[in-house]
């Protein structure tokens, strides 16, 4: 079943130390070309977010936006650098045995000291193995919604696939009868002309003209190219390509069966044939 390269995905979540919200977007293009923006925490991912994008995207433009909220380091637990602290005291009571009278320690003058009391930092690996969660949750959300927009799009080509057909089997019917009214046209054109030709002549032309004309291998070859593009749409992996190079040899042959026309029917039909393939043609170019 096709994808569609257009989608959009976003995940976010809460944590102790602060906020991450991923945001991916994605639309047709040729290749597959990420753009990523990330908080300069983020960055050294960028290599490996690249790679598990190429495992699951084939085709597209996509560009990924991580958002990281800190929590203030005000508000923040504090710590105590122990081992400072307790040789702080160890010095302050060595000094206070050679000393008379000397003041009790305080225990708020030994946390005034720089370095004792300590923000908490956030563990940077911690924010990094969440960004890979959220990212790999938001890549998820986003190839569910291409390949669900992806079964849109290949139901609406096998509606035009499906009138195609139609189109074929309806100038297959007309055919015989066509030949015979443009035997019949050719005669009485020459009648009104007054034109004698022998009957033997007249039957060659007939068949070098029908010849010319005939439009049997047109209509097999748009059949043959109808079952081309849904065995295409069937397959697992990317198909944009080679159903846009379908689309252009359908549109080659609507294009022939038109030249070739003996009649109106068939003229008006192969216009609708080219109509179904345009149609198509544009929504293929959405198509992964």
């Amino acid at each position: 079943m096709p994808r569609s390269m257009t989608g959009f995905a976003r995940q976010e979540a809460q944590y102790p130390w602060g906020s991450l919200a991923c945001e991916i977007r994605s639309v047709n293009h040729r290749y597959l070309e990420p753009f990523l923006r990330l908080p300069e925490s983020l960055r050294v991912l960028e290599p490996e977010l690249r790679e598990k994008l190429k495992k699951s995207l084939g085709r597209g433009k996509v560009e990924i936006n991580f958002q990281l909220g800190l929590e203030n380091q005000q508000d923040a637990d504090l710590g105590v650098n122990e081992q400072l602290a307790k040789a702080l005291i160890d010095a302050a009571t060595q000094l206070s045995n050679q000393m008379t009278n000397a003041a009790t320690i305080n225990p708020m003058e030994v946390l005034k000291w720089p370095g004792v009391i300590q923000s908490k930092e956030v563990d940077i690996e911690i924010v990094h193995d969440a960004a890979r969660t959220l990212f790999e949750k938001s890549l998820v959300q986003l190839t569910d919604n291409r390949r669900r927009e992806g079964e849109e799009l290949a139901n609406f080509i096998e509606q035009r696939l499906t009138g195609i057909g139609e189109h074929v089997v309806t100038v297959r019917t007309l055919v015989p009868e066509l030949q015979t009214q443009y035997i019949e046209k050719l005669r009485n054109k020459l009648e009104a002309l007054k034109v004698e030709v022998e009957e033997e002549r007249f039957h060659q032309e007939v068949a070098y003209l029908a010849q010319k004309a005939d439009i049997t291998e047109e209509l097999d070859r748009l059949d043959a190219h109808v079952q081309e593009v849904r065995h295409t749409l069937k397959a697992g992996e990317p198909i944009g390509r080679r159903l846009d190079f379908l689309m252009q040899e359908l549109n080659r042959e609507a294009n022939t069966l038109s030249s070739k026309s003996i009649s109106s029917e068939t003229t008006q039909i192969a216009v609708d044939l080219k109509v179904f393939i345009e149609q198509m043609r544009e929504q293929v170019q959405n198509i992964e």
